[in-house]
């Protein structure tokens, strides 16, 4: 049988001399119509492996990677861009050729989950092929919102000013949260996850080195080897970016807020979060307890329920979405199983460097501190109308200087605050003022070092002497410069308009006040309505505010003629 085969196709191939010339022709043609089959064939084969669609549905693995992937900010972009990349099309093969442990691995079962990645290439083969650095030097303004856990699922927003940073050290920039990424940071991580580093080195600008060390990690420096340390890129924090699962908490606000579910069902926030973290053995266990809701409001809310059951049954099919997005019990994955290093609230994030614990040998600590990253936050509910969010820091006190200053302020706050701050409610969440700042006094930030044993006792030593509580000027008669107004803007103002004259207003004497501002006069005698500074202190949300006493003497001086004496 296979002699005659053979004796078939080489008289195909090779027909005797004399034949036909359709004869002769045929084996090249047929050799060209398979070539050609096997290229395109080929291609098409190396073009569908390669998009996202084969690599997240084609292997059991892959649910939850690609479940996230496609609500991420890439959904537009394939997997292989990123973890092949954009190379020679050799190296793509060689790369890809490396993936046949995966398949192995898949067909096996010899995975362990939750799986977690062993390395990633540096982000400059990876995200700089679309994302440079250089370019995002602008700050930007965010929205976040929120919604509390009440009966009327009250909405609230936190905006904030992301200080994003980079531009390219030579134009004078690399300043923001990109300074990471415009200097030379290395790093010693422990764990596959990253989550703590109990060793930080920076590269300074004339090449020396700055090491700080976890104080409280009992971390030997001396076994430190250069190889063994990271350098600090975009992957470093937004590890990710693409495959993120939001907490029940943020995707329970990101669905109120995006209309998909009703914010007029009561208490939904609260019990959608509930019902989003519970234990569950199966997906058709979870899906048929979340499931419960409508009984729960037809139950508990039966008057709302009989005019809104579609709002609920809608409410629980997005919920139920969620879940199966989210939690993936096969391979162990859920909103707690591989943290995010972005932000610092639900896993250490910032943190891990930014705790107040990393110290240098000069004690002095990697900066815990809020407004280096992002401006103070401002908590404002729906019906609140916000006019102001702080942008820059401008002159601070030389207690502020302190790079331990946030971890100080527990012991160094005292009355002198409130020159700068208003006070009311200090360390409350009420937003009645600057102390009193839910955003920041409202969380629990389990990750930052406050309470760290051995951080306390140095922080002993660089307590600040409390400066001396201002006596503020009492008003008898006729206000005048010289009796009341001078002393009073001397204890108010000065800091920022003094010797530093903020806006060119000067506020140290009687005649640099009259002069006024680079945008002219602030006083008018006579016209307290038409004086620029009257008006600014009336509007409130200055910097340091007058109180409402102090600012009555004020428009008595201007009315009167503003008398230095």
């Amino acid at each position: 049988m296979l002699k005659r085969i053979r004796a078939a196709l080489r008289k195909f191939f090779f027909p005797p001399h004399g034949s036909p010339r359709w004869i002769m022709i045929l084996p090249y043609a047929v050799l060209g119509v398979l070539t050609i089959s096997l290229l395109v064939g080929g291609a098409y084969a190396w073009d569908y492996t390669n998009s996202s669609s084969f690599c997240g549905t084609s292997c059991h693995t892959m649910p939850p990677e690609y479940a996230a992937y496609q609500v991420s900010p890439h959904a537009r972009i394939a997997c292989v861009e990123c973890h092949i990349g954009r190379e020679f099309i050799g190296n793509q093969i060689f790369r890809k050729a490396g993936d046949v442990k995966h398949i192995v691995a898949m067909t096996f079962q010899t995975y362990e989950y939750p799986i977690r990645v062993k390395s990633m290439r540096p982000a400059r083969e990876t995200c700089e092929k679309c994302h440079s650095p250089e370019k995002f030097s602008d700050d930007s303004l965010r929205s976040i919102s929120h919604f509390k856990n009440d009966e009327d699922n009250t909405p609230y927003s936190i905006y904030l000013v992301l200080k994003t940073g980079g531009g390219a050290k030579r134009e004078g920039l690399g300043r923001g949260i990109h300074w990471h990424v415009q200097n030379k940071v290395y790093y010693y991580p422990t764990g596959s996850e990253e989550q703590k580093i109990p060793f930080v080195r920076v590269i300074n600008d004339d090449g020396s080195e700055s090491d700080y060390v976890d104080i409280e990690s009992d971390f030997d420096v001396t076994k430190v080897d250069a190889s063994q340390l990271k350098e600090m890129d975009c992957i470093t924090c937004h590890n990710r970016i693409t495959h993120r699962i939001y907490t029940p908490e943020e995707s329970l606000d990101r669905a109120l807020s995006l209309g998909q579910i009703s914010q007029d069902i009561p208490d939904i926030r609260e019990k959608g979060v509930e019902v989003l973290s519970g234990d569950y053995a199966t997906q058709a266990e979870a899906q048929t307890e979340i499931a419960k809701l409508e009984s729960y409001y037809e139950g508990n809310h039966p008057e709302f329920y009989e005019l809104n059951s579609g709002k609920v049954a809608e409410a629980v099919k997005v919920l139920q979405q969620v879940y199966a997005d989210s939690v993936f019990i096969e391979q162990k994955v859920d909103w707690d199983s591989h943290p995010t290093n972005v932000g610092h609230i639900d896993s250490p994030g910032c943190f891990r460097c930014h705790d107040g614990k990393h110290l240098n040998d000069q004690q002095q600590a990697i900066r815990l501190e809020c407004n280096v990253c992002h401006s103070i936050p401002v908590v404002a509910e729906a019906e609140d109308f916000l006019t102001r969010i702080e942008i820059s820091r401008g002159p601070e006190p030389e207690s502020h200087l302190n790079p331990n200053w946030i971890s100080l302020h527990n012991e160094a706050f005292g009355p002198s605050c409130a020159a700068c701050h208003t006070m009311d409610d200090p360390g409350g969440t009420s937003n009645t003022s600057f102390c009193s700042n839910s955003a920041c006094h409202g969380n629990v930030y389990t990750f930052a070092g406050f309470d760290a044993p051995k951080l306390r006792e140095i922080l002993k030593e660089q307590l600040p002497t409390p400066e001396p509580t201002a006596e503020l000027p009492t008003s008898e008669g006729t206000p005048t410069f010289e009796n009341y107004v001078g002393p009073l803007f001397a204890t108010k103002c000065t800091g920022c308009h003094g010797d530093l004259a903020t806006a060119g207003l000067n506020m140290l004497t009687y005649s640099d006040l009259m002069k006024g501002s680079t945008n002219g006069p602030v006083i008018i005698p006579g016209d307290s309505a038409n004086s620029v500074l009257f008006q600014i202190q009336s509007a409130g949300g200055h910097f340091a505010n007058l109180t409402p006493e102090e600012l009555e003497i004020i428009k008595q001086w201007i009315e009167a003629g503003a008398p230095e004496k």
